[in-house]
């Protein structure tokens, strides 16, 4: 099974490009599932996206527990427990979400969860700037608790320290840009017939 993981600072257009590698397999005939988290299709992604909207220390903490149970619902259905399982399985939202967490916690909870949770050779941190981030979140009808800007510095300058092995994107470009610097990465994995999992 290809794994792989689009994540990113809110805005950064995370489920966009991972719709566009969607149809990058699937137009090779490949069985593709996509999973952007918080999912709308059970209880832990509604309840995850609910606290959210909501905001406050508790929905903080709420947000954390049912995001984490919401990926690894996705992890034991089409990862673990799938047979025969997709050819390519793509997660929006996966690791990065401790960079919500405070202080230090982030990075306890990072190595703790990729030393435990799957990791792949497929992983892709999309950044953007706190203030373009918060200018295309603005745009949208819901705002989330931690859609402003200093939230955003934070997030972004914990997550980009836990991101150092993966592949950071700049997504300030246009679409086509960017799925084209995306592309000729994959181009290049799916040419290496090394193993699909390695750490980062």
């Amino acid at each position: 099974m290809r794994f792989i993981v689009i994540d990113g600072l809110d805005g950064a257009g995370k489920d966009t490009h991972a719709e566009l590698i969607r149809r990058r397999y699937l137009e090779r005939g490949e069985r593709v599932i996509f999973r952007s988290h918080p999912e709308e299709d059970n209880p832990y992604g509604k309840r995850a996206r609910k606290a959210l909207l909501i905001g406050g220390r508790i929905n903080h903490i709420r947000a954390a527990v049912f995001y984490a149970l919401d990926v690894i619902r996705s992890l034991w259905l089409y990862h673990w427990r799938s047979n025969p399982g997709p050819d390519t399985l793509i997660f929006s939202r996966y690791l990065m979400g401790v960079a919500y967490l405070p202080g230090p916690l982030a990075s306890i909870m990072y190595r703790l969860l990729s030393g435990v949770l799957p990791t792949t050779k497929y992983m892709f941190f999309l950044d953007v700037s706190p203030e373009e981030s918060l200018r295309r979140l603005m745009e949208r009808d819901e705002h989330e608790m931690f859609e402003n800007l200093e939230d955003l510095t934070r997030t972004r300058q914990k997550a980009l320290r836990l991101a150092s092995d993966w592949y950071i994107i700049n997504t300030e470009d246009s679409i086509a840009d960017v799925q084209r610097r995306i592309d000729e990465i994959l181009d290049l994995l799916d040419g290496d017939a090394s193993e699909n999992y390695l750490p980062c």
